[in-house]
């Protein structure tokens, strides 16, 4: 009888480490996440650029028109937002098994 629990706990502890060396960590993300991800921070980026601009040579001239125009105002921040959702969407995505 006690030899037949000691061949047992060995096959039992044989598969138990042959399990765990065939089970390897899954990443977090798939590849169509880092995609998705990379999009994100690609549309930002293209929110910041829409942003920049409106700089004068003269410190006394300020140019209302260039400065609250409607692509530094409103169009930018919903692009930089979009961004932003993007990239919630490829985190929150769940990798195919």
């Amino acid at each position: 009888m006690a030899k037949q629990q000691s061949v047992s706990k060995d096959k039992v502890s044989s598969a138990s480490v042959l399990k765990a060396n065939t089970n390897e960590t899954p990443f977090i993300f798939d590849r169509t996440n880092y995609f998705i991800m990379i999009a994100g921070i690609v549309v930002i980026l293209l929110g910041f650029v829409l942003m920049s601009g409106g700089s004068t040579t003269d410190p006394n001239v300020f140019p209302k028109e260039e400065l609250y125009s409607f692509r530094r105002i409103t169009l930018a921040p919903i692009v930089v937002m979009i961004g932003f959702a993007i990239e919630i969407y490829a985190i929150l995505k769940r990798p195919k098994l």
